[in-house]
């Protein structure tokens, strides 16, 4: 979820509600807070900011076809659609609401694919199941309501739960906002989650911050190395991977260790 486009207004109300501008399509939950787009040309692309920081547990793994990618929180499907779309990984999707999947599929692109598994689930009880404990090689979670007053799941166990469902080697990204009175709440939790092991990228979309946690042997690469990967990140994804890199390298000193 992000802060609202001024050109991108939507009428009050519990539904799921849709509005467009500059040929993107955003969808609401009844109020001007932006749950998700789509630029209507290139359904594929991540429009917003925030969501290609969602995606930056790229400069740390590379998806097979074996791996399985986590997404709690559907919004408009951007993470989803682009996933499918750039990886042979398989995606599990955990959201509780079957209203956002239903104007997914009328509008925002979103089609059966043998890869793809949608749970109508809350994504606490997702990930606490034991056919989802370490599971994804990537968790992406994104989980705002209506009133966006910080996130709807955002306690210790929680990210525990979160840091279960994780493979061996795995990889968390999560949305907050920066600036809100849940920021250093959900933060402390994630770092308790992951035992100290977390990185935070700059704020973008007049709020969004996103933070990765990690799980698996403990990473120590030169900057050489990192910016080397960062690189090919960027090539191949179409992600500003060089900026990030350079952001988080900017906490070190000479090295990354996570």
């Amino acid at each position: 979820m992000s802060r609202a486009d001024p050109g991108a207004r939507a009428p009050s109300g519990d539904e799921p509600t849709l509005s467009e501008s500059d040929g993107i399509r955003y969808l609401h939950f009844g109020t001007e807070w932006i749950q998700g787009a789509m630029r209507i040309s290139r359904p594929s692309e991540l429009v917003l900011a925030y969501t290609q920081q969602m995606m930056a547990w790229l400069l740390f793994l590379e998806p097979g076809a074996s791996d399985r990618v986590g997404i709690l929180g559907l919004g408009a499907g951007s993470l989803l659609r682009y996933v499918l779309r750039h990886t042979r990984s398989e995606v599990a999707v955990a959201e509780w609401n079957p209203r956002v999947t239903g104007i997914c599929r009328a509008y925002f692109r979103l089609h059966d694919n043998p890869r793809l598994g949608i749970d109508h689930e809350d994504a606490a009880l997702w990930v606490r199941r034991p056919g989802n404990r370490g599971s994804c090689a990537a968790l992406m979670v994104d989980l705002y309501d209506a009133q966006a007053r910080g996130p709807v799941r955002d306690t210790l166990e929680f990210y525990l739960d979160c840091r279960a469902a994780l493979a061996e080697v795995g990889v968390v990204t999560v949305n907050l906002f920066g600036d809100h009175e849940s920021f250093p709440r959900n933060l402390a939790n994630i770092r308790k989650a992951f035992d100290g092991r977390v990185l935070q990228l700059p704020e973008v979309d007049a709020g969004n911050r996103v933070v990765l946690a990690f799980k698996g042997p403990l990473l120590d690469v030169s900057v050489r190395q990192f910016l080397e990967r960062a690189e090919a990140v960027q090539s191949r994804y179409g992600l500003p991977a060089l900026r990030w890199a350079r952001s988080l390298l900017a906490g070190g000193a000479g090295a990354l260790r996570v």
